[in-house]
C-alpha cells in the first residue's frame, strides 16, 4: 500500500531527577551531601532508510517515545543517560508542526535529525554545598523532553517527472526505459501509485524518472488522483509532458495539453516555471498532418517537441537523450529549508526577565525559566525556602514586583505557589 501521508506524536525523555543524599560511612562524620545528577533523557532522531517507499508503517504506529534518563544515586552516582529512539523514514519525506503547519526537516540527505530533544538532567544536592549551607535538602528535577504533534509528507525524489492525462502512455514508457513494472492495462487510472525507475544512459549516467498518476481536468483541486500525487512533482528538476497525438480517445490533445499545464500552475505556480519537453505518443494511431500540427502548436509555446512510439521504444532515445543534456545543466533535485521556530512568549520575556500582572491585588509573575526554580524547591525545607528567595532577589524578581505597585501584604502568585509578600 502506497501511503505518502501520516501524522504522528513524539515524546523525547524526560531528564532523571538530581538525588538527595548525604555520605554515611563508619569513622566519617558529616560526611556531606553526595547526591548525583540524573542522567539526560533520550532524544527522538529520525534517519533516512532507502529500503522504506511509504509512510505505511506510521498509520499503524502513532506514538513514539524515548526513554527517560535514570535518577541520580547517592555516592555520587549520575543516574545513566537514556538512549535515543530513531525513527526510519524513507528519503524525501517532509516533517511538519502539525499545529502550525512550519517545516521541521526536509529528510532528504544521509544525516539523521534530532527533532526533539531529552530533558537535562536534574543537579544533586552536591551542586548547592556551600559554607554557610551544608547539608541542601533539595536537589533538582529532570528537565522534560520536547513533544510535539508531527505531520509527515512524502515528496519523492525523482530529476524527471512524466504528468499527463491517463492512458497516454507514461507507464509504457516507464517500462521500456527502466527496469520498473508498473501496471499497464488500456483504462484510465491503471496506476494508482507513483512510479519510480532508474534510467541508465551508460557507464556513470542515469536519472530517476516519475510515473505521476491520475492528472485530470480539476487534479489541483483533488479531482482524479491528482490532489494526492501532484506533491510528488513539486521536487522534480524537469518535467516530460505525455500527449496522445492521435486523440484516440476522442480528446483533443492541444486542449489536453493546456489543461494539465493550467492544474499544474495552479497546484504550484513554480511548476509552470520548471523546464518541460513535450513526448507525443502513439504516433502509430496519428496521421502526419495529426503529429504535424501538434509538433507546431508545442514549438509555438516554446517546448521542444519528440514524436515517439512508446510502446515499441521507436524514438526514445532522442528523448532520453535531450533529457540527458538537460539534466547536466539544471540545479539538483530541491531540498526544501527548514523554517526557524518562532519565538514564543517565554522566550520573549528572556532568560531571567519576567512579566508581572495586577490581577484585582493579586500579582502573577510569569517566566518560564521560573517553573524549573520552583520544581528544585522542597518548600518544606527552610535552607531550601531561602535559596528560592534569594533566586527571587538576585534575578530582579522582587525589583519587579515593586514597579508594578506591589505593598506589603499583597498576595503573589508564581504558577502553583502563592505567598503573600513581606518587606
Amino acid at each position: 500500500m502506497f501511503i505518502d501521508s501520516a501524522k504522528i506524536t513524539i515524546k523525547a525523555g524526560n531528564g532523571g531527577a538530581g538525588k538527595v543524599a548525604f555520605h554515611r560511612e563508619k569513622y566519617v562524620a558529616s560526611g556531606g551531601p553526595d547526591g548525583g545528577d540524573g542522567g539526560r533523557g533520550g532524544n527522538i532522531v529520525f534517519q533516512v532508510d532507502d529500503n522504506l517507499s511509504t509512510l505505511a508503517d506510521f498509520r499503524y504506529k502513532r506514538k513514539y517515545v524515548a526513554k527517560n534518563g535514570e535518577d541520580g544515586r547517592g555516592s555520587r552516582c549520575y543516574g545513566k543517560k537514556a538512549d535515543d529512539l530513531i525513527i526510519k523514514v524513507p528519503r524525501g519525506t517532509l516533517l511538519k508542526d502539525a499545529e502550525t503547519g512550519r517545516l521541521v526537516a526536509d529528510m532528504s540527505g544521509d544525516e539523521p535529525q534530532v527533532i526533539a530533544k531529552g530533558g537535562r538532567g536534574g543537579w544533586g544536592n552536591i551542586h548547592f554545598a556551600t559554607a554557610t549551607r551544608q547539608t541542601p535538602r533539595f536537589a533538582k528535577p529532570g528537565m522534560p523532553g520536547e513533544a510535539m504533534e508531527l505531520q509527515l509528507e512524502l515528496k519523492l525524489l525523482a530529476d524527471v517527472g512524466l504528468v499527463g492525462y491517463p492512458n497516454v502512455g507514461k507507464s509504457t514508457l516507464v517500462s521500456v526505459v527502466s527496469e520498473a513494472k508498473p501496471t499497464i492495462a488500456n483504462y484510465h487510472f491503471t496506476t494508482i501509485t507513483p512510479v519510480l525507475g532508474v534510467v541508465r544512459m551508460g557507464e556513470g549516467q542515469s536519472f530517476v524518472i516519475a510515473d505521476i498518476p491520475g492528472l485530470i481536468e480539476g487534479a489541483g483541486e483533488g479531482a482524479g488522483l491528482g490532489h494526492q500525487f501532484l506533491r510528488h512533482v513539486e521536487r522534480c528538476r524537469m518535467l516530460v509532458h505525455i500527449v496522445d497525438v492521435s486523440g484516440s480517445e476522442g480528446r483533443d490533445p492541444k486542449k489536453d495539453f493546456q489543461t494539465i499545464n493550467a492544474e499544474l500552475k495552479k497546484f504550484n505556480p513554480e511548476l509552470a516555471e520548471r523546464p518541460m519537453l513535450v513526448a507525443g505518443n502513439k504516433c502509430d494511431l496519428a496521421t502526419d498532418e495529426q503529429i504535424e500540427d501538434f509538433k507546431n502548436f508545442a514549438e509555438k509555446q516554446g517546448y521542444e517537441f519528440f514524436p515517439i512510439m512508446a510502446a515499441i521504444r521507436y524514438q526514445v532515445d532522442p528523448l532520453l537523450k535531450r533529457v540527458t543534456e538537460m539534466l547536466s545543466k539544471l540545479p539538483p533535485v530541491k531540498h526544501f529549508e527548514p523554517e526557524p521556530m518562532p519565538l514564543t512568549p517565554a522566550e520573549e520575556i528572556g532568560r531571567h526577565e519576567v512579566k508581572v500582572t495586577n490581577h484585582d491585588g493579586v500579582f502573577v509573575v510569569e517566566g518560564e525559566w521560573l517553573v524549573q526554580v520552583i520544581n528544585s524547591v522542597n518548600f518544606d525545607d527552610y535552607e531550601s525556602l531561602q535559596y528560592f528567595q534569594r533566586v527571587l532577589i538576585n534575578t530582579g524578581v522582587i525589583d519587579a514586583l515593586r514597579e508594578a505597585g506591589i505593598q506589603e501584604g499583597d498576595t503573589v502568585s508564581i504558577y502553583d505557589i502563592e505567598f503573600d509578600f513581606m518587606e
